[in-house]
């Protein structure tokens, strides 16, 4: 059992105040083709964000919309509330501006996971991706200090919990497109992954 989580929040700086989560991405606002991949595998999904009014009318009444309990926090204040919230032990994490988010992906770093890790986070071109992780709700009490001394980054967490990579070529060879780590961050950014989608369709 899985609980799948997209942190929506960020000031959009880059992207002329255009909510990324939002974004038209094949047919339909990107958090809602997020929450169609989400469902392959989740059967709880929330939405972090600091302000739900944008998404009351694009995500459905199963879909739990939450704030932060520490708010100005980045996304690791994000992720605290999120863990806090869970109804299930493991945890999937993303962001909102990650078109391309896999539940195959999911699955092989929750089985990971299994092997006792509070938390699976994949490799990818030499880089570790903290969103498109499995956490612990475990976690959660490790984030409190952290965000107490004004931490904002989900890296911090990394020093606190016991966690494990899973690597590109594992991914590879299990059948994931690697460019499942993608996300956002410029218009520029947005272009050319439309590009990208349509080129695969």
């Amino acid at each position: 059992m899985l609980s799948g989580v997209i942190l929506a929040g960020g000031a959009n700086r880059r992207m002329k105040g255009e909510l990324k989560a939002l974004l038209p991405f094949g047919g339909k606002p990107l958090i809602a083709r997020q929450i169609d991949r989400m469902r392959e595998l989740c059967d709880e999904l929330i939405v972090v964000t600091n302000d739900p009014k944008p998404y009351l009318n694009i995500v459905d009444r199963s879909v739990r919309i939450i704030t932060d309990f520490f708010e100005g926090h980045g996304p690791l204040g994000g992720m605290h509330a999120a863990l806090s919230l869970a109804k299930h032990s493991s945890v999937w994490v993303v962001g909102c501006d990650m078109p391309f988010i896999s539940s195959k992906a999911a699955k092989l770093l929750l089985n990971r996971k299994l092997d006792g890790f509070e938390a699976v986070v994949p490799l990818v071109a030499g880089e570790i991706h903290l969103l498109h992780g499995i956490y612990d709700r475990a976690c959660a009490p490790h984030i409190v200090p952290l965000l107490k001394q004004g931490e904002t980054h989900i890296s911090a967490l990394l020093k606190h919990a016991f966690w494990s990579e899973l690597g590109d070529q594992f991914l590879y060879e299990n059948g994931v497109d690697l460019n499942f780590v993608s996300s956002i961050k410029t218009l520029e950014d947005y272009e050319a992954m439309l590009l990208t989608e349509n080129l695969h369709k």
